[in-house]
């Protein structure tokens, strides 16, 4: 076990341990620290806590010191820098008539580096371009590909919901998304309903699919519920099931004398083929 606590880069960014060492640290202090990419800043998310060896990156590394008023300020004139080259890089691409988009540009915090990201159907030569911008801005450059997941991540907006995008407000990784979730919890198959405005299938298809798959599985001695399209028999007669609410434990059952009734799981029994 280990002392540590979580930091970010950025919002909604992947949280990384560092030792907290002797210093005091609290939740949303600003922190510089040292990563693979250099000296960094980031904002503490999670406090002082024992963790096991096995979820720590070796080798942990310490936080340098609490941020000063500096260091904000610092932080400050690199988000101005990047909306300056981010205006640069964009006519580059265009000089240089390259097939990419770029999405977002991000200074380390000592300047050491400056990262473009961008878009492309595929690979893109783009040395040329790197030569131009290392010959502007005289530091290293580094051009990195992203898709669209992590496009909309930067770029944000609103989802079908009219909540801001998941991604860009707390989803710190990407969970793999399966058309299959979709079936478990009866939901319409049609693309355009179930994907998210990055055109892959919603983050949030996850959210209640481990409910759903434990009802399917009955754990915990829980009824398992009838199938769509299957012959039941219910207290107020024999009928066809023709839609499962999962979350209610719920059918809805068409009756032989074309009356329609809500039943739970529990009150109806599934009749074998052999009965039908």
């Amino acid at each position: 076990m280990q002392t540590v606590v979580g930091i970010r880069f950025k919002k909604a960014g992947k949280i990384y341990y560092f030792s907290p060492g002797k210093h005091n640290i609290k939740v949303e202090d600003g922190v510089i620290v040292e990563t693979a990419r250099g000296v960094e800043y980031g904002t503490v998310v999670i406090g002082k806590r024992d963790v096991p060896d096995s979820d720590i990156v070796q080798p942990l590394k310490n936080i340098l010191r609490k941020a000063t008023a500096e260091d904000l300020k610092k932080v400050t004139e690199n988000r101005e820098k990047e909306a300056e080259a981010f205006v640069i890089c964009e006519k580059k691409i265009a000089i240089h008539q390259l097939p990419m988009k770029l999405i977002g540009v991000e200074y380390t915090f000592d300047v050491n580096k400056i990262i473009f990201y961008f878009t492309a159907d595929g690979r893109v030569d783009f040395r040329d371009l790197v030569k131009d911008l290392a010959a502007i801005f005289h530091t290293r450059i580094e051009l990195r590909q992203i898709g669209v997941r992590d496009e909309a991540k930067v770029m944000g907006g609103i989802g079908y919901c009219g909540r801001s995008l998941c991604c860009a407000t707390f989803l710190g990784e990407f969970d793999p998304v399966s058309i299959r979730m979709a079936k478990d919890q009866n939901l319409s198959l049609n693309p355009t309903k179930i994907s998210g405005i990055c055109g892959r299938l919603m983050c949030c298809l996850k959210y209640e699919n481990d409910m759903y798959c434990n009802a399917k599985c009955c754990k915990n001695n829980i009824v398992a519920p009838p199938k769509r399209g299957s012959r039941v028999v219910s207290v107020d007669g024999e009928g066809k099931v023709i839609s499962v609410n999962e979350q209610k434990r719920t059918a809805t059952i068409l009756l032989d004398d074309k009356h329609t009734i809500v039943a739970s799981w529990d009150d109806v029994i599934e009749k074998d083929e052999d009965d039908v």
